[in-house]
């Protein structure tokens, strides 16, 4: 199973005799799905070569803070906000107590001052090193900061002696960031979802649709999973793996989907409306291919089902959170849209902006329910959906504790 799936994890490697280990524990996350770069600090590359992890990972290893190709682009800031995770693997206590101190005077360092991502540390020194007061100080400064601290094990050090400051093993820090991403804010819930677009054939070569991938919906899918619900997704022709852990079923016309949707409604407790339905399907089709045979086409369409309004609309339903996509007054639409289909929540996103809305790997998103709002800034569409399932598990406990009581 591909816990880590379309998950980035930014690798940090410090110096230290445990950095061999490291090597192990980029191919372990790369086993289950993760997307891994590496960044080593100086003294990490008189221990292990910059070479080996280039040729694990497929991706170019950074080393140096001022390498002027990378801070053209601003290299760290990109790699800060690239990342799902970083995490420093082994962490030395010099580092540790250079990330204590708020210093930046190398490239990890300065990408993680930068970054707004969780951050984990495993550290790995001498034993005496290890419980020395400035360290401890460091580790706990650290922690309040918000970073997790991941071991150290006991046992025999490289030094011959024996005690706490051992990196923990590769498995154990893989299973760490898996708990990490798997956060069981659904724990046992039955998600529906719908994904990307419809086709609606004209003719036999010919069809009307829309610029949905579906990457948004394959990517609450996946964090739905990891929320610990069991998911189905039912989705429009798209070029996407399907998520581990779900079980999809494919459609192509609108009708196709609705009667997906409303075939597999009744044992959901969530359902989560992202495709992109045609609103509207030719009245009739041509068995033929049309010729064009005169300067105008005329088209009769008709509408589709609405398919999130119907769901709604049943006597027993599941939660229902519905998409919007905006081309202007997006809170006044997405407000009416709210009440009018008697949903839960929508979230709604413009699109025909740079680096959101379809076929893009962004996103961002306003989220609104009958009694507030929030805004998601724009970020990879996984980070997102990660962020709305927490936002749909927190509403949907809501309606639900009321509801009991």
């Amino acid at each position: 199973m591909n816990k880590l799936q379309n998950k980035r994890i930014l690798l940090g490697v410090t110096g230290g005799v445990a950095a061999y280990k490291a090597a192990e524990l980029l191919r372990q996350c790369q086993a289950i799905g993760a997307e891994v770069r590496v960044v080593m600090t100086p003294a990490a590359t008189e221990f292990i070569t910059p070479l080996t992890f280039q040729a694990l990972s497929g991706s170019v290893v950074h080393t140096t803070l001022l390498d002027a190709e990378q801070e053209a682009g601003m290299g760290h800031i990109s790699l800060a906000r690239w990342a799902d995770v970083i995490l420093v693997a082994p962490a030395s206590a010099n580092f540790i107590a250079r990330l204590a101190s708020g210093m930046a005077n190398d490239l990890l360092t300065t990408i993680l001052l930068a970054a707004e991502k969780p951050v984990m540390l495993a550290p790995a020194m001498n034993r005496a090193m290890y419980d020395d007061k400035s360290t401890q100080q460091n580790l706990l400064k650290l922690k309040d900061h918000g970073v997790v601290i991941l071991g150290p094990d006991k046992g025999m050090q490289a030094c011959g002696e024996t005690g706490f400051g051992r990196m923990l093993e590769p498995e154990s820090l893989v299973q760490a960031v898996v708990e990490h991403f798997h956060t069981g804010a659904l724990a046992g819930l039955r998600v529906l979802l719908d994904a990307g677009p419809t086709q609606e054939p004209i003719d036999p070569v010919r069809y009307i649709t829309n610029h949905s991938s579906g990457k948004m919906g394959f990517s609450l899918a996946q964090a739905c999973v990891e929320a610990g619900a069991h998911v189905t997704l039912v989705s429009g022709p798209v070029q996407m793996k399907t998520p581990s852990g779900v079980e999809r079923i494919n459609v192509t016309t609108a009708a196709e989907m609705a009667e997906a949707v409303l075939a597999n409604v009744e044992c959901a407790d969530i359902f989560i409306a992202t495709a992109a339905v045609a609103d509207y399907t030719p009245a009739m089709r041509s068995n033929s291919k049309i010729k064009k045979n005169s300067a105008e086409m005329q088209l009769h369409l008709i509408k589709t089902v609405d398919i999130v309004a119907a769901v709604a609309g049943l006597p027993s339903r599941p939660f229902c959170v519905g998409f919007a996509a905006e081309t202007n007054d997006l809170v006044v639409f997405a407000k009416k849209k709210l009440e009018q289909k008697g949903l839960d929540m929508l979230a709604a996103n413009w699109v025909g902006q740079e680096n959101s809305g379809f076929n893009s790997d962004n996103n961002a998103l306003t989220v609104f329910w009958k009694d507030g709002q929030c805004q998601l800034d724009n970020m990879p569409k996984p980070a997102l959906a990660s962020e709305l399932v927490v936002l749909i598990a927190e509403k949907f406990n809501e309606k639900n504790t009321i509801k009991n009581t």
